[in-house]
């Protein structure tokens, strides 16, 4: 939530509220997209629930080195079936795991990531960000069209989504112009005296 939004929120609940995303447009690769730029507080609540604790179950089993790459494994897949009880309720219709497949596709791919960023390349070699940014683009569009957005679009959440969209402004809308004939009705009430 960035902007004039999220303002209005914060003066009207009393509260700070952390930022969701943070420029995910400029993600490099999947680490810094999933890790730091893409739905923060999910990030920060799946690391506290379940990334932290496969993380000190694998470094018991595994070498220290390679512990995370069991977490990431687990903390996308529970990510994946979160999405995929989501759109259960959303649409009412069963899972397809398309969603589950989506997030564990992302979780290996990330755990191939790290993996050849720690025997490969020591840190020394990297992609200019322009070129990992535009390959990261790609591997979240093909991936997204891919797995992500058909059972959406096939249980018409994106309909469903309108419809209450515009339900919502329709009450904001009738409720606005109720409050300003109340308060116009108050004023000439308050004049007239």
């Amino acid at each position: 939530m960035d902007g004039e939004f999220k303002n209005l929120l914060q003066a009207i609940l009393g509260l700070e509220l952390e930022p969701q995303f943070n420029e995910p447009y400029l993600s490099t690769s999947l680490q810094d997209f999933w890790g730091r730029r893409w739905n923060l507080m999910v990030t920060s609540i799946l690391h506290s629930t379940v990334y932290d604790p496969v993380r000190r179950i694998s470094t018991r089993l595994i070498d220290d080195k390679w512990a995370a790459l069991p977490a990431v494994l687990a903390t996308f897949a529970v990510s994946g079936v979160m999405h995929d009880i989501i759109y259960c309720y959303l649409t009412r219709a069963p899972p397809t795991w398309e969603m589950t497949s989506f997030f564990v596709l992302h979780g290996t791919c990330l755990t191939m990531e790290l993996a050849a960023k720690r025997e490969l390349t020591d840190g020394r070699w990297r992609l200019h960000p322009a070129v990992s940014c535009l390959l990261l683009l790609v591997f979240l569009l093909m991936s997204s069209l891919w797995l992500f957005s058909p059972p959406l679009l096939r249980g018409g959440v994106n309909e469903k989504m309108m419809r209450e969209v515009l339900t919502f402004a329709n009450l904001i809308k009738n409720e606005g112009i109720a409050l300003m004939k109340i308060l116009h009705e108050k004023t000439i009430f308050v004049f007239s005296i």
